[in-house]
């Protein structure tokens, strides 16, 4: 529980100036605390008497430039810049002292390299002398030097790492961290997804979201959150910035959201220890730069690696869901090009399914074969999943051909739903799997499918839900873009038609196309109608449209091909 009121000391690292001194201003505004401010930028010296009542950059740069030709310099526009940017540093942390004055609070601002441990300890027990004890800390220092890792120097990681890490080390060692009530850690959604270029940064950042765990652990009565915000939307994220962030789907924080969250956070009802404000870090697309390209990957599956096979056993051996085996595809696809996210795969092709018996093969190995293609949003692959017997002999299992693409993709909207509901034999979800030999055969990872809502001899409506299946249940075939576990769920609607009207049951063989609009995820409520388009004696095919209540489709396999079996 947060104990914030007007008697509150509060130790706010990076606190004079950016987002930092904007959280300090809003926690004034509620609280009226007693903020020691500490930044690196130095305000000791009155401004001079020729920048004053100039709020102009570029008439404020041109008195700079003047006053140092007065002065016998020979200015260069790294001397104005600096210069300049003393001077508007010095106002900003001033107009921060302001704000939180005018706010009801108190606020003495301390020029010091968080990193320097003993200058931190000498500061800040000298303050604390006057104040009174701090009980609230809010470390927001910190740095940026992007680059790829492999051109990062030593001082490159210790310039963004020191801030973040020994910054927050140096803080709790100059108190007793029992006598906190509050802990506020500004982490990054980088340390929660990782990014491009700042690896230090994501180091860092994990780091404080791991430290608030260890701290909230020990002192259970101090309020701990290490928030792991995105980027916001300031004076430091430019247009080109913003244009960067809006391909990448990535929102930006509004100043006054961002602290208005900050607030909700220590609020008492509140007692998450990491939050996280932002959006994920999709990459930018890797340019592809090779007209084709092909890859070989190989793989050793077993059944105690992959624990949800228990859950999809046919005639007393588990078997592979062919919907893994596009999970594979595309997961590796998505992971050779990063930045392209999986749209689609057509004339997928069950060849010979893999079967988890005595003749599982020792190693099972995915071609890939990247298309030519002059279109840079989108790559196209060939794939092939096959084995080699012990003779030496290769037999295909899967194949089809996938794409990527790194655009958004418009969500089509499907008029022709029907969620009426109508008496049913199976209309209750105990009498779908397992319940006999016409039942579906599936187990707990695959039993999706709650309710049949209405059937005829054309079409199949079915309401779905799939609990949440644990990462290591999912084993080597875990959720990325595509989920080939509600994915699995989808096709039961069609295995249910043809119990109900003909007392056939199916195996998948082929699907034409399938495309993904929306991602669904575990445990959410969606749709599936089934429209059948042909059945004979032998095979039956249908269409299968994956929706929202209100028709909007989240993913369609167009022309999916059952081959009827016997039972």
């Amino acid at each position: 529980m947060a104990h914030l009121n007007q008697n509150t000391v509060c130790l706010v690292s990076g606190g004079g100036r950016g987002i930092t001194a904007a959280a300090a201003i809003a926690l004034a505004q509620v609280y009226q605390c007693k903020f020691i401010l500490l930044g690196r930028s130095a305000i000791a010296q009155p401004e001079p008497e020729w920048a004053q009542d100039c709020d102009n950059e570029m008439k404020l740069k041109k008195r700079i430039l003047e006053y140092l030709l007065h002065q016998g310099e020979k200015p260069t526009p790294k001397m104005v810049q600096q210069e300049y940017k003393s001077i508007a540093a010095k106002r900003e942390i001033e107009q921060t002292i302001h704000q939180i004055v005018q706010a009801g609070g108190q606020a003495e601002y301390l020029s010091v390299d968080v990193t320097d441990a003993n200058a931190v300890a000498q500061r800040v027990t000298a303050v604390e002398s006057r104040l009174g004890k701090i009980k609230a800390i809010v470390h927001g220092a910190g740095n940026l030097a992007d680059k790829p890792i492999e051109k990062k120097t030593e001082s490159d990681f210790e310039l963004v790492y020191a801030p973040k890490v020994k910054g927050l080390e140096n803080l709790l060692n100059c108190i007793n961290p029992s006598q906190l009530d509050c802990l506020v850690l500004f982490s990054s959604v980088v340390g929660f997804y990782g990014n491009a270029g700042q690896t230090d940064y994501a180091i860092a950042n994990d780091i404080l979201n791991k430290t608030a765990y260890l701290i909230a652990q020990k002192y259970p009565q101090c309020h701990t959150v290490a928030i792991n915000w995105g980027p916001w939307d300031s004076g430091m994220v430019s247009l080109e910035l913003k244009r960067a962030f809006a391909e990448r789907e990535i929102k930006t924080i509004p100043v006054e959201a961002g602290t208005r969250m900050l607030v909700e956070e220590l609020a008492p009802d509140h007692h998450e220890v990491q939050v996280v404000i932002g959006s994920p870090l999709k990459p930018p697309a890797t340019p592809v730069t090779t007209p084709s390209q092909t890859y070989q990957i190989h793989r050793h599956l077993s059944l105690a690696a992959n624990p949800f096979l228990r859950d999809h056993v046919i005639m007393d051996r588990p078997v592979l869901p062919a919907t893994c085996a596009i999970a594979w595809i595309a997961n590796t696809c998505e992971q050779l090009y990063p930045g392209y996210t999986f749209f689609s795969c057509s004339n997928f092709k069950v060849l010979k399914g893999i079967i988890f018996d005595a003749n599982l093969a020792d190693q099972y190995s995915l071609d890939l074969a990247k298309k030519t293609t002059d279109n840079a949003q989108n790559i196209d692959f060939n794939a092939k999943i096959y084995s080699k017997n012990k003779s030496g002999k290769i037999r295909y299992h899967f194949s089809t051909q996938l794409n990527l693409t790194s655009q958004k993709i418009n969500t089509p909207q499907y008029n022709s739903f029907n969620l009426s509901e109508s008496k049913l034999d199976f209309s209750q979800q105990e009498s779908l799997y397992q319940n006999s030999k016409q039942s579906l055969f599936h187990g707990a990872s695959f039993q999706g499918v709650q309710t049949v809502l209405n059937v005829d001899k054309n079409k199949l409506t079915a309401q779905c839900y799939l609990p949440m299946i644990q990462a290591a249940k999912q084993g080597q075939f875990p959720v990325q873009t595509f989920n080939p576990y509600v994915v699995d769920v989808k096709i039961h609607a069609l295995w249910l038609w043809l119990q109900h009207n003909h007392q056939e049951i199916c195996l998948p063989s082929e699907i034409i196309t399938y495309e993904q609009f929306a991602a669904i995820s575990f445990a959410q409520t969606f749709y599936v109608s089934c429209e059948i388009i042909s059945k004979t004696k032998t095979a039956v095919v249908a269409n299968l449209i994956a929706h929202d209540k209100n028709g909007q489709v989240y993913s369609q396999m167009l022309k999916a091909k059952g081959t009827i079996i016997s039972f």
